[in-house]
């Protein structure tokens, strides 16, 4: 029994593994997903040289190189860009991953409450004080309150739910995890404590160092891999899930993998950085065009243009001078939320 088992279990890996190589290697072949790996590369070398001052990133690769310059690459503007390239691909491929799923194009990563469960984790982080003891329980917090809510959803709509009801479930949840914010807001007897919040919610990559990096980026490749699995589920789901289910797609495990999946990549993403809106919608309807309706080669690539967005959006961070620095959620929200109506009223206009 024991050796029956094992090798199922061996059987199932060598499957995953299968899948995750054969959907590399598609999409490796696509022209299209090359330009744009061509076009993070070049984004993330220009979020390295610009900030306050304009720097070499090779800079950091030299023998005979000021080691203050060294210092501001290594420790400050690389796990700056590398977030931000990390963060914007987990935002991208969960909202495609979503759409697909829900086949909702107004779906985002927030839908299942994972954004505002991680924000809710760090909010309560800022209040019990641990963040002044423990630099990383704010992060820590997050993905804790992600996970928690992720659980919370599950339950609330069951082991063979329709998509109709996890999203309400996630609604409910999303709206519970939103009151607790606001009541911790409302009862916080510090001002700077609650401002602090505040500018936290508004989504940022300042002040973030390697240990963030190391933390959330390997949840977040969970995340990544989880969800380029389910690329042939999602292919199949489009063409309805009877149809989906006659060709062999389980729509449990699909379910499992996407919500899961989603939670994994945007969790730590949203714990580590704040709450960074419209990534996970604008992207996708960017994408589909070039890929046309097939959802599941729209993963990859919409990943890719989430990186590309986030790391262009913290360069005009990082160029706009104010009397403070511009939160990058907030540009975020400035470039979506005209996006987001221009989508609604194109969809009332075909919709009879």
């Amino acid at each position: 029994m024991k050796a029956r088992v094992s090798t199922e279990s061996r059987f199932k890996t060598g499957e995953i593994r299968l899948r995750v190589r054969q959907a590399l290697m598609v999409h490796l072949r696509n022209p299209l997903t090359v330009a744009l790996w061509i076009a993070l590369g070049l984004s993330f070398v220009g979020s390295l040289s610009l900030g306050s001052v304009v720097l070499n990133p090779l800079s950091m690769m030299g023998e005979h190189v000021d080691p203050m310059v060294r210092l501001v690459l290594w420790e400050i503007r690389l796990p700056r860009s590398i977030l931000a390239a990390t963060v914007g691909f987990s935002l991208g491929i969960a909202g495609a991953a979503m759409q697909g799923y829900t086949r909702n194009p107004l779906a985002d990563p927030g839908v299942l409450g994972v954004t505002t469960g991680s924000a809710m984790g760090a909010v309560l982080t800022f209040t019990l004080g641990w963040a002044s003891f423990l630099p990383l329980a704010l992060p820590i917090g997050g993905i804790g309150g992600g996970l928690l809510v992720l659980l919370m959803v599950m339950l609330l709509s069951g082991k063979d739910a329709g998509v109709h009801v996890m999203i309400l479930a996630g609604i409910a949840v999303s709206s519970l995890a939103g009151a607790v914010i606001s009541l911790t807001l409302n009862l916080s007897p510090n001002p700077h404590a609650g401002m602090d919040i505040v500018f936290w919610l508004m989504g940022s990559l300042s002040d973030r160092s390697l240990h963030h990096v190391a933390l959330a980026v390997p949840l977040m490749a969970v995340g990544w891999i989880m969800l380029l699995i389910c690329r042939r589920g999602l292919t199949a789901l489009s063409l309805g899930e009877e149809t989906a289910m006659s060709l062999g797609c389980s729509m449990r495990w699909l379910r499992r993998l996407i919500v899961i999946g989603s939670a994994m990549a945007v969790g730590p993403a949203i714990a580590v950085t704040g709450s960074i809106g419209f990534v996970g919608l604008i992207v996708p309807h960017l994408m589909r065009p070039l890929v046309g309706s097939d959802p599941g080669r729209l993963l990859m690539v919409s990943g890719l243009g989430g990186s590309v967005l986030l790391l262009w959006a913290d360069m005009i961070v990082k160029v706009l001078v104010f009397n403070q620095e511009l939160r990058l959620g907030v540009v975020t929200a400035l470039l979506g939320a005209p996006f987001f109506l221009h989508l609604l009223i194109r969809i009332r206009r075909e919709v009879p």
